[in-house]
């Protein structure tokens, strides 16, 4: 396992991160299993986990807490806040001091620890400015109840403006930023991974198997089963007869070939591809069973030539998506941030 350092932390993290949004009622509720995993993935190397307080509505911070209970010390543990737990959403999610402040406690409380490495904004948020976001997690670093935090899924525009803060108000900076990012989903190469690059920022990718098109399974003119595991969440991503997902298995069979000629399986070539990048520190992996994590830590001392880099850039150019991104800007999602309120408009 290949170690680097984080963001200029100094902390060194390992260049694969186990992700943990697979251990609980959404993925694999087996606690005593998902355990095993954990401690398997600690055993070869990996000392760096990544979850998230809405993971299987904090089940996953409880399941890893148990794995950590004796090794502690040992793993740099990261978690997120900015989701609902719950149906109600009201001042109980956000970027807020309030939210954050409350929510902290309880993220600490069900992994069972007294500090977190690594508290990530898990995306933006247009109702909350970004200073009080900013000032909220400078003070947790100085009570001791995190060491550094990050941001997750932001566009390079909002990393810049939270850098021009922070420095403006002297402030403490995001130092990651976690995008997701594939041989299939490439954007963040035109902007975000630069903007990290001039800031000195560790970026700890997610979703290096886009959605699970990159894990060998899903092949042109094979049956897909749309009503099982992720399929049967979003159908639309999978159908076959849909335009766009038709160019993905096109380029997918095309990375099959070329993951058979250099003697690795395709989703051990699409998580090495993502750690090639210089301006990424850790790719996240989300096994839901021992045999997911086992196929790509086989992987782990894949690396890829220039001869093979430049193959995925005929298949897949560099910057480019093959599919819409999986998130949309609060500015384009929210119709009261691009609609004036009703009373301000001219009325016939």
């Amino acid at each position: 396992m290949r170690y680097r350092v984080l963001g200029g932390t100094g902390i060194e993290v390992s260049a694969y991160c186990l992700g943990a949004m697979m251990f609980g009622f959404v993925g694999n509720p087996d606690h005593d299993d998902s355990i095993r995993i954990i401690h398997a993935a600690l055993d070869q190397g990996i000392n760096f986990v990544d979850t998230a307080d809405m993971y299987s509505t904090g089940e996953s911070e409880e399941i890893v807490g148990k794995a950590l209970k004796d090794r502690r010390d040992d793993v740099v543990l990261a978690t997120k806040v900015h989701f609902p737990l719950g149906d109600e959403w009201r001042n109980l999610s956000g970027n807020s001091r309030r939210w954050i402040v409350r929510e902290v406690e309880e993220s600490l409380r069900r992994l069972g620890t007294d500090y977190i490495d690594l508290y990530q904004i898990h995306r933006p948020d247009a109702k909350t400015d970004i200073e009080e976001t900013l000032w909220t997690l400078t003070d947790l670093v100085q009570q001791g109840k995190i060491r550094a935090f990050g941001c997750s899924t932001f566009p390079a525009e909002r990393i810049v403006e939270a850098h021009n803060v922070s420095e403006r108000r002297g402030l403490m900076r995001f130092r990651t930023e976690q995008p997701p990012y594939s041989v299939l989903a490439r954007g963040i190469e035109r902007s975000v991974l630069p903007t990290c690059q001039q800031y000195g920022m560790g970026v700890i990718t997610w979703s290096p198997l886009a959605g699970g098109f990159l894990t060998g399974r899903i092949r042109k003119g094979q049956d897909i089963d749309l009503t099982s595991g992720r399929a049967a969440l979003r159908p639309h991503w999978f159908d076959p007869s849909v335009p766009e997902n038709v160019v993905k298995l096109d380029a997918v069979e095309q990375l099959i070939e070329l993951a058979d000629g250099i003697g690795c399986t395709l989703p051990q070539l699409a998580v090495a591809f993502a750690a090639t990048h210089p301006a990424v520190t850790s790719v996240i992996t989300g096994p839901r069973t021992m045999e997911h994590l086992d196929s790509v830590l086989k992987g782990a001392a894949v690396t890829l030539d220039d001869a093979t880099l430049d193959r995925i850039d005929e298949i897949v150019p560099p910057g480019t998506d093959l599919y819409p991104v999986t998130w949309t800007p609060d500015s384009l999602s929210n119709a009261a941030l691009r609609r004036r309120p009703l009373g301000d408009r001219a009325v016939a």
